[in-house]
């Protein structure tokens, strides 16, 4: 799979490592010319220097054989130009990094639908470590819509129940247990016991909720 990065920072630098470990086919456009040094010394695969607001640049990178094209510097302005350019070659998946929050509906207006914004991942999950001390994040499952979290059972109100008597309800399922580290699916007339670990499968915004019910 060809895939077209622009910007070679931390975000794009950090992406194309990864798709170079899984055996893709990288080019990297960089407009800093020191920066476009830095990488091309780092980086297994074709690093451009120029701008990928250039017609002409892509076309010499062949952007219309891409699958992907990726916008990754700090500049919201020039992600959004670059983009809107690759658009007019049918490139099947065009993504778009974006620094602030506000100009996401921007991209959206002019048909960039996949926008990554990762100060809000990481504010987000700054956010999940201080509200959730007890429970480690598996998965995020559709839209965000549900969550899979591991949690521990100490909540002396359940201890001693059967499974069925508290999973599952409209908020939470317990979908999975671990004994002496093997993963168990929890069985129906099972009974539950202090310090056990869990897998919980989340509806979005309801964890305080369960916390409250598990481990309190």
């Amino acid at each position: 799979m060809y895939v077209i990065i622009m910007g070679g920072g931390r975000v794009g630098l950090s992406l194309a490592n990864l798709l170079i470990d899984d055996g893709e086919d990288i080019t990297l456009i960089e407009n800093d010319e020191a920066l476009c040094a830095e990488v091309a010394a780092e980086l297994d695969a074709l690093v451009i220097y120029g701008n990928g607001t250039s017609s002409k640049l892509l076309e010499e990178v062949n952007i219309e054989e891409a699958e992907y094209f990726i916008a990754t510097t700090g500049s919201d302005e020039a992600n959004l130009l670059s983009c809107i350019l690759v658009r007019k070659y049918n490139v099947p998946h065009i993504i778009a990094r974006v620094s602030n929050p506000e100009h996401e509906e921007a991209f959206k207006e002019v048909g960039i639908e996949q926008v990554i914004s990762p100060e809000r991942a990481a504010a987000a999950q700054l956010q999940k470590v201080v509200t959730r001390p007890n429970a480690a994040e598996l998965m995020t499952l559709g839209e965000g819509d549900a969550e899979i979290l591991d949690m521990t059972i100490t909540n002396d109100k359940i201890i001693g129940k059967r499974f069925k008597d508290i999973s599952p309800t409209k908020d939470y399922i317990i979908i999975a247990t671990y004994h002496n580290g093997n993963l168990v699916i929890p069985q129906p007339d099972s009974t539950v016991s202090r310090g056990e670990k869990v897998s919980v499968l989340v509806r979005r915004g309801t964890f305080n909720k369960v916390a409250k019910k598990l481990e309190n």
